[in-house]
């Protein structure tokens, strides 16, 4: 690698979009956070865009502002894919080994990897990505490392990430667009687990759930390897929605009480607010003795319990579990994760939502932030955007040494840039 290598994420989200500038200067073993920048996204549902040509103006003047304070040209990006069009499904591939030796080679593991996609598909899905689970040598099976085994037939069991064609493409057109390259393309989940999760977690058995504005998305590792993923179509915005509904109040107002007051679970000794203008908090003596809230607006005042906001996010964010617990009962991991839920995404900042996961999920819980750089702040928030970076300083580790990764996922994730092949005009 030359002596500074600078590498770019573009987290394109419902809410919000976020660039982050990082380098690595020779000889460091975490990067150095050069710059982080966010912009509200205009033309994003639900994790998917729809509109290209909003996103590609909220990408130029994303660039715009950041290229201007890093002091840093901008020209290409690693991105994040997420939306609940991005689907997993179980394949297996075979073949004969090349070698006269019968010593098993890197490209005979690339030919069976290949050969798993090998799958019939409607027109407009994609395949993504390939995840080995385990590979197979002569009808032995559990076997992770089959570099230079020996051996006559080869075989892998896989898990293909697929998704709908059409969001790639607008996906891929938003940034190719706003003037920037493509370095590679990592779904959302698997980004915030390269920033969040360690090798351990992934060993044991670990659920990360990452609580966006738009989508909450679930990964699942098992002996260092991805066995599940899924993307639900609900994530805080509908905490905010609820409030809103609730309270008779409009959006914006409804957002600054899920951030001021907002908690997973009610608690009758609220903790002081910090006095922060328009909002006052006083307390309701009587015998029920709950805290009630009241806010300024405009030239009245909304009030309510804290109690009764505290039930309409508890009854959102127990629907997100109740998903989630539903897709682990489908690969038998429900309650059978040692390493347990760890929760990410800007979701994840709710107050007592820890405690809520333990409470539906029976399983340990804990937030989820960054890890693995200098001056970074502990944002969960970050975690996609963070995880982006350090996927791509693997990634140009990986294409400057040669090597075959031990985990499995990121060497498959350099051949993603087929994708734009197809995309690009």
């Amino acid at each position: 690698m030359p002596k500074t290598k600078i590498i770019t994420g573009l987290d394109i989200g419902t809410s919000s979009t976020k660039i982050i500038i990082a380098q690595k200067r020779k000889g460091q073993s975490d990067p150095e956070v050069l710059d982080i920048k966010s912009f509200p996204s205009f033309g994003v549902r639900k994790g998917v865009v729809i509109n290209p040509e909003e996103v590609s103006k909220n990408i130029q003047s994303l660039i715009s502002k950041t290229s201007e304070s890093s002091s840093k040209k901008i020209e290409s990006v690693y991105i994040n894919i997420n939306g609940n069009h991005l689907f997993i499904m179980p394949s297996h591939g075979l073949v004969s080994i090349s070698r006269a030796d019968q010593r098993i080679s890197q490209e005979d593991i690339l030919r069976v990897i290949e050969e798993s996609r090998t799958v019939h598909l409607p027109s407009n899905i994609e395949i993504l990505d390939v995840f080995p689970k385990e590979f197979i040598i002569d009808g032995r099976k559990n076997i992770k490392e089959p570099l230079e085994m020996h051996g006559v037939r080869l075989e892998v069991d896989t898990i293909l990430l697929c998704g709908f064609s059409p969001y790639l493409k607008n996906l891929t057109n938003a940034v190719l667009s706003s003037g920037l390259q493509i370095d590679d393309l990592i779904p959302s989940p698997l980004a915030a687990a390269r920033a969040v999760l360690n090798k351990r977690q992934k060993e044991l058995g670990v659920a990360l759930i990452d609580i966006g504005a738009g989508t909450t998305s679930l990964a699942v590792f098992e002996e260092g390897n991805l066995i599940h993923l899924a993307i639900f179509p609900i994530g805080s915005d509908y905490i905010t929605n609820d409030i809103a509904i609730g309270l008779r109040t409009d959006i914006d107002t409804a957002e600054r009480i899920k951030k001021e007051f907002g908690a997973c679970i009610y608690q009758s000794r609220a903790k002081k607010s910090k006095g922060k203008k328009p909002f006052v908090r006083t307390q309701q003596k009587g015998k029920k003795k709950q805290d009630l809230i009241k806010i300024s607006r405009d030239d009245s005042f909304l009030s309510f319990s804290k109690k009764m906001l505290a039930e309409i996010i508890e009854a959102r964010v127990c629907e997100i579990f109740n998903l989630v617990n539903k897709e682990l009962k489908k690969i038998s991991r429900q309650k059978l994760l040692p390493a347990g839920i760890v929760l990410t995404g800007g979701g994840a900042k709710l107050p007592k939502i820890v405690e809520l996961a333990k409470k539906e999920l029976k399983l340990p819980a804990q937030i989820g932030k960054p890890t693995g750089f200098f001056s970074l702040q502990d944002d969960p928030s970050l975690a996609t955007l963070c995880g982006l970076v350090l996927e791509g300083f693997d990634l140009e580790k990986e294409e400057m040494t040669g090597s075959w990764p031990s985990d499995f996922k990121k060497g498959i994730f350099g051949k993603l840039k087929r994708i734009f092949k197809i995309f690009v005009p």
